[in-house]
């Protein structure tokens, strides 16, 4: 006979936290945000981030740009694998090569072409700073620089050779490749300069050091990055070429990988990580998932997962419980998932880092997972809002939007995330292809949530994500409480906000 839980599967608007005693030492200074990533004992060094926050292994949200910026603010991404393995390996080596304050050139030309092409390109990136390499490449030996500074298109004409423009490099101050960006920076005001191209012994461009960046590169203290002062990444792996994959990945320089699975529960997926530890050993950091209970987690766990992603079917963008009828609701899975990593513990002695993925539509939901027993979240939705996801940014009746779809969408056709073994495409869609409202730099951003996750969990008296853990208290809330939880019973005020709608 068919196993039934009688009890609902819930989600986490349906609680609320009680609050704690406030102690002297809650204030948002004392509150540590670090967050184990992957397994060990409790006293043992491991893999952590400096914020518990990784981005979706999609599409739409973790590209090279969210991978630099969310390591920058300490979270970290997993690069997409719906890709060539090949294009996911460079988005890694471009994420592990940055450095702050050098910047790869992204515009370059050669010497031969034309302010037509100038123009074009300034359109496409925004900026008009242009690295003139003999090949037109951003490694290309650097022959001179051309900024807007140094023509009038008007009067030039289309049909210009860049060369006449051009400040050539016998009149370029540059500096050699291995300066401290200290060093380079002092260059810059020392020489008064704009921007500093930093070359190799053979001339060739290696990096740009801009003058408007040097306040910027203050402004990042939480930066994750390895023991190398690398900024950390991951990327997502599937159960189909993962030998294949995997060596690419590792070669790139990813930090970890998790296999991307809408139910992860399953043998391809066990075999995926026991291969992946068989060939590696510890090496090599692998979270596995889709999970929403005990069973679920037990198998990825002793098939030699580091961490455990929970959640079916919760994400914004996600329909799969609407197709199939399969799935759970978040709080729920993660709480009964957290039982069972308490139990594994107790066991074992090691620890398992729980992941919670989706259903995290409010700030607040966040400190509900972590409390419900997530050492960090996975996030989708809140992180395509921002300028450095990879979708296009579009005004729509008035309002900027952003690009936002689901790897089960057929725009993604990532068949290999939902496929159960035998097909080689979609069948039926999983996701959705939506927008959502854009919210601008994802600094910002974070900030403010990380300002309400902190106040949050003063609130509950826990200085620490372990802390919340174990002393956190929760209730059930009802539809009218949830009611009165929010503005009611006035009349508001107009804002430009509630105008825009209209």
């Amino acid at each position: 006979m068919a196993k039934f839980y009688n009890e609902p599967s819930r989600t986490f608007s349906e609680y609320l936290l009680i609050p704690s005693l406030t102690t002297k030492e809650c204030v948002h200074e004392n509150v540590d945000l670090s967050a184990p990533l992957v397994k060990g004992k409790p006293d043992e060094k491991v893999l952590r981030l400096n914020i518990p926050f990784t981005s979706s292994i999609m599409q739409s949200v973790s590209d090279a740009n969210m991978g630099i910026a969310l390591a920058r603010s300490g979270g970290m991404s997993f690069i997409f694998c719906s890709q060539g393995i090949e294009s996911q390996a460079e988005m890694v080596r471009k994420v592990k090569k940055f450095k702050a304050g050098f910047v790869t050139s992204d515009t370059n030309l050669r010497p031969d072409q034309t302010l037509g092409d100038v123009v074009n390109a300034t359109k496409l990136v925004g900026h008009s700073t242009i690295a003139i390499t003999d090949d037109g490449t951003a490694n290309g030996k650097l022959l001179g620089i051309l900024t807007s500074r140094d023509y009038r298109v008007h009067k030039a004409g289309l049909d210009a050779p860049i060369s006449k423009f051009m400040t050539p490099f016998s009149k370029l101050v540059y500096a050699k490749e291995g300066i401290s960006l200290s060093e380079a920076n002092e260059l810059i005001w020392e020489k008064k300069l704009n921007c500093l191209p930093i070359i190799g012994d053979e001339q060739q461009l290696r990096y740009l050091v801009f003058r408007k960046d040097y306040d910027e590169h203050k402004e990042n203290p939480n930066e994750l990055v390895d023991a190398e002062k690398r900024l950390v990444v991951g990327a997502g792996i599937n159960t189909r070429d993962y030998k294949e994959r995997v060596p690419a990945l590792v070669e790139a320089g990813a930090d970890i990988l998790c296999v991307d699975s809408s139910d992860g529960y399953s043998e391809w997926q066990g075999d995926a990580i026991r291969w992946i530890k068989s060939t590696y050993g510890a090496d090599v950091k692998v979270g596995g998932g889709n999970v929403v209970e005990e069973d679920g987690f037990r198998y990825l766990v002793d098939a030699g997962a580091d961490f455990v992603k929970v959640g079916v079917g919760p994400a914004s963008i996600c329909i799969t419980r609407e197709q199939k009828g399969i799935g759970r609701g978040q709080a729920t899975s993660l709480i009964e998932v957290a039982k069972a990593r308490n139990q594994y513990l107790e066991e074992t002695g090691v620890y398992v880092p729980l992941c919670s993925d989706g259903g995290l539509v409010m700030d607040y939901h966040i400190v509900l997972a972590l409390a419900m027993g997530a050492d960090f979240v996975m996030q989708g939705r809140y992180f395509a809002r921002f300028d450095e996801s990879p979708g296009r940014k579009i005004l729509i009746r008035g309002n900027y939007m952003k690009e936002y779809w689901g790897e089960g969408s057929e725009r993604a056709r990532n068949w290999q995330r939902y496929s159960e073994g035998g097909g080689t495409g979609l069948t039926f869609e999983e996701g959705v292809d939506a927008y959502v409202p854009y919210a601008g730099r994802l600094k910002d951003n974070l900030a403010v949530t990380l300002a309400k996750i902190k106040s949050t969990m003063c609130n509950c008296g826990s200085i620490s994500i372990k802390q919340l853990h174990d002393t956190a208290r929760l209730t059930l809330v009802s539809a009218t409480s949830i009611r009165e939880g929010g503005a009611h019973d006035v009349m508001l005020k107009e804002s430009d906000v509630m105008t825009s709608e209209k």
